[in-house]
């Protein structure tokens, strides 16, 4: 078990689809990490990178790249991009009628540490 992925591309809506194979690669060649911390972690990076994708300024210029640590006791992503750096001194989770701004908030939630 463990090992090192990695993704290193442009931040358009059709790499996201990169993410989820090599996160389906991990599973495959790990089947001692548990599914559900699995799922989680894959929400939040997928939620993460989303953010990248969607927000990176100017559209379809910035790279980012992830990289996958597996340990035998956890799971250590790094995820970087170009673009400028995020506040984040007020996010939480928006309100229930909100159809969007859950991407951080739900990261926060999935992970031990963002």
């Amino acid at each position: 078990m463990g090992g090192e992925y990695r993704v290193d591309t442009l931040a358009v809506p059709e790499t996201l689809n990169l993410l989820h194979d090599l996160l389906d690669r991990v599973r495959d060649e790990n089947p001692d990490v548990e599914a559900t911390d699995l799922m989680l972690f894959e929400t939040a990076v997928i939620e993460i990178a989303n953010n990248v994708v969607e927000h990176g300024r100017p559209p379809g210029t910035i790279r980012y790249s992830f990289t996958l640590d597996v340990e035998s006791d956890q799971l250590l992503g790094h995820l970087r991009d170009g673009g400028p750096p995020l506040d984040e001194s007020e996010r939480s989770m928006p309100d229930t009628d909100s159809e969007n701004g859950r991407g951080l908030a739900l990261a926060r939630v999935a992970l031990d540490d963002l």
